[in-house]
């Protein structure tokens, strides 16, 4: 008989914590004035910062010096969450925090369906179907169907949240091919690069150009830095060694849930019942189709 390890309180409230502040990112994007690409550019900068300042405060050891692959692997995929974030960002200035939620929660179904192509897993007739499931959520949630008057529905916004889901799935892709090691040191080195990556982007694009701040952009850019990524994936990472596999599996899904309640609750984003319905397709069918 296998033991399934029961989730202590504090690891699965740290885990808890740490969905919720996911969860709100959205309604606060929706409030900051700043262009997508610098507040990209500064919550990688500011949360890699405060995450970099964690380690050492917590008196984690130093591990030994990574391979140069390996290093320049989590560059790359750190380049990558840069560039997603950017798109996730500009999803939520084009439709409503829920839908741009909804879109980057394809990114399951997405390495899913690639899978059997790049790591040879066998796509099971229960992964088929929930693939099959969340399509579906997905063209409910577009407004395809129905009258399609919904702002919800609007195309730019659904196409760069697809679009960042995407970029995130090549970064789950090729973590999945990077040796492991320590969580805090990799993620580091991946918000470094994602912010670091938006300089050249911003100098070429003239994206520093008019940028102006005051005291609640300033805050804002603040707690979307600090908050929403260094204090949110310091909690993250601390309770993986408390909580089982299924456990994270289905505790992440309060990332979605929360962003669709806060967004309907704080900026009167709501779902009509076909959107409502998508919704629970896609959240439902990717949560199924990680459970054994």
């Amino acid at each position: 008989m296998t033991s399934e390890r029961k989730p202590t309180r504090r690891p699965l409230a740290m885990f808890i914590g740490s969905m919720l502040i996911f969860g709100t990112i959205g309604i606060f994007r929706r409030y900051c004035p700043l262009p997508s690409a610098f507040l990209a550019f500064a919550r990688g900068i500011l949360g890699g910062l405060f995450l970099l300042v964690f380690v050492r405060l917590s008196g984690r050891r130093a591990h030994e010096k990574l391979p140069r692959r390996t290093f320049l692997g989590l560059i790359a995929t750190g380049a990558m969450i840069g560039f997603n974030w950017m798109l996730l960002f500009e999803a939520y200035n084009h439709t409503t925090v829920a839908v741009a939620t909804l879109c980057y929660y394809m990114q399951p179904t997405i390495v899913l369906l690639l899978s059997p192509l790049l790591f040879r897993e066998r796509l099971t007739i229960k992964k088929g179907v929930c693939a099959l499931v969340s399509i579906i959520g997905m063209v409910l949630v577009s407004s395809v169907v129905g009258d399609g008057s919904a702002r919800g529905g609007d195309a730019a916004g659904i196409l760069l949240g697809l679009g960042a889901a995407a970029l995130y799935s090549a970064v789950v892709i090729l973590n999945k091919k990077l040796p492991e090691g320590d969580a805090f040191e990799r993620t580091t080195i991946q918000l470094l690069s994602a912010g670091t990556v938006m300089i050249p982007y911003l100098l070429l694009t003239d994206g520093f150009a008019g940028i102006s701040f005051d005291a609640s952009g300033v805050l804002l850019l603040l707690v979307i830095g600090i908050l929403h990524t260094g204090v949110a994936y310091a909690l993250y990472f601390g309770s993986m060694s408390g909580l089982s596999v299924q456990t994270i599996a289905i505790f992440s899904y309060i990332d979605p849930v929360s962003a669709l309640l806060f967004s309907g609750l704080l900026l009167g984003e709501a779902l009509s019942p076909l959107s409502l319905l998508g919704a629970v397709l896609i959240i439902g069918s990717a949560l199924v189709s990680q459970l054994d």
